[in-house]
């Protein structure tokens, strides 16, 4: 059955859902009119800032509480405020974004609120040790907390792979060599920063092996997400340039994760961005398409649909 867009004034892209409250509040990137050509390094995705909607229920309608950061009041971010992330803990909200900093390296910055629909202060600088771009926070059953992130080509996540920036590196390895993994790291008691270094986060194939670089309809790309279900760490993410969903699991948080299958196939634009959530008793699965603006793929709108497991815990696959 089709979905329509959770709003249609703007758009929206890059949904991060949370249940907070007793409502889902979803945390998105905004889609502006920006004159570039459409490129690899993305170039097109001008957004300078965020918005936050509501909803009483998983299937809408939604309210849209206006703008809850922007760029100018970032001091030390210079353009492309990309897909965001929050968190809940102490009785404050704490909103995960990455930017380009003044030297235009992507970086993950924090803003903390004590509303979960802002507005949101940004902290002075970046999480020390971050880099890239999608964080994606998430809160275990005995209260610690994790940030995963990274996103190749335009996100720059190749350009950390020897352990400093090297503007010059490859968009991705050659497709015999191993897939370059996503990164994950334990967050500080105080949320602005890391615990320890990140690691990678290394997915494998059904037989233990590593994935490959051309493996590129379950290889990493970008647009990590991390939930728990029925005791089993899910870790979904955007294949890129295949177009899909896919999913991996694990029985801690920092993996390694064994491949297990497709959750959405190709929508209407260049790639999707997802979250998954459980609220009053239903799982969800949000994510962005580009129907309303007939096909641009710089400006998405996000839907919602109904999420199910099947009796192995498999997500089941569905049509957007």
């Amino acid at each position: 059955m089709a979905r329509e867009p959770l709003v249609k004034h703007i758009y929206t892209a890059d949904p991060s859902a949370h249940s907070f409250e007793n409502k889902i509040y979803v945390y998105c990137s905004h889609d502006l009119d920006v004159d570039c050509p459409e490129d690899d390094t993305g170039d097109q995705y001008g957004m300078t800032d965020y918005h936050i909607l509501s909803l009483e229920n998983g299937l809408g309608p939604a309210v849209d509480y206006g703008e809850a950061l922007h760029l100018k009041d970032v001091p030390w971010a210079s353009k492309q405020m990309w897909a965001p992330d929050a968190a809940f803990k102490g009785g404050r909200y704490y909103l995960y974004f990455p930017a380009r900093d003044k030297q235009g390296q992507f970086k993950i910055g924090v803003a903390v609120s004590d509303k979960p629909a802002g507005p949101f202060k940004a902290e002075p600088q970046p999480i020390e040790g971050s880099f890239s771009i999608d964080p994606c926070s998430f809160q275990d059953e005995d209260g610690s907390y994790y940030l995963s992130f990274g996103g190749m080509w335009g996100g720059q996540l190749q350009c950390w792979e020897k352990g400093y920036f090297d503007g010059k590196a490859p968009l991705q390895p050659g497709p015999d060599q191993d897939a370059i993994c996503p990164k994950i790291a334990k967050l500080s008691s105080d949320m602005l920063s890391f615990e320890a270094k990140p690691r990678d986060l290394l997915i494998l194939d059904e037989q233990g092996r590593k994935l490959k670089s051309g493996d590129i309809t379950r290889r990493y790309f970008e647009g990590p997400w991390m939930h728990k279900y029925d005791g089993t760490y899910y870790f979904s993410y955007s294949t890129g340039d295949a177009h899909t969903l896919v999913y991996a699991t694990s029985k801690t948080p920092f993996g390694p994760y064994t491949f297990r299958g497709t959750i959405l196939p190709p929508v209407v634009g260049w790639t999707t961005h997802h979250s998954i959530i459980e609220h009053k008793g239903k799982w969800y699965l949000f994510y962005h398409d580009s129907s309303l603006s007939g096909g641009k793929s710089n400006k998405r709108s996000v839907k919602v649909q109904e999420l199910f497991y099947d009796s192995t815990g498999a997500i089941k696959p569905m049509t957007p």
